[in-house]
């Protein structure tokens, strides 16, 4: 992902084929034992240093503080505890691209509540599309290969 502008595809386009691929791996079966962080005192995040000429300087960008963590991990928690949901209940077959187009318009129901974002937006679907994208490109869903990686017994 990120060879082609998302723009020329469609962020839309980008997220139903991502989706597909964690769905028809069982990717989101896998998160049924969510993120169990821990709590870190605010007194911990804040290093206390020597200020020197350096540090008068403009930051380009603001470190983030604990409630900026604790709000990124509450959201990834909520977007794998909703995908994992909605593929555990499922009652198709991934393998059929009917069922699973159906499975991804519920994921995309349930993500828009996930990520927050108000049902009456205009663009809400293009919202979810790449808040979602966001999600996966940095990281924060865990780490993932997309292509078909060789079987091991397979002497490849």
């Amino acid at each position: 992902m990120g060879s082609i502008k998302d723009s020329v595809v469609g962020e839309e386009r980008i997220a139903q084929y991502l989706l597909a691929v964690l769905n028809t791996r069982g990717t989101p079966l896998h998160w049924r034992h969510l993120n169990n962080r821990t709590e870190v005192s605010q007194s911990e995040t804040e290093i206390k240093h020597e200020y020197n000429l350096k540090d008068l300087r403009p930051k380009r960008r603001k470190p983030p503080n604990a409630s900026d963590v604790t709000y990124i991990e509450d959201l990834v928690t909520g977007v794998q505890r909703a995908l994992h949901v909605s593929l555990s209940e499922f009652d198709g077959n991934v393998e059929d691209e009917n069922d699973l187009e159906s499975l991804i318009e519920q994921q995309f129901e349930v993500l828009q509540r996930a990520l927050k974002i108000p049902h009456k937006a205009s663009e809400a679907r293009l919202m979810v599309s790449k808040k979602f994208l966001t999600l996966f490109r940095t990281g924060k869903l865990g780490p993932f290969i997309l292509d078909d990686v060789p079987d091991a017994n397979s002497g490849f």
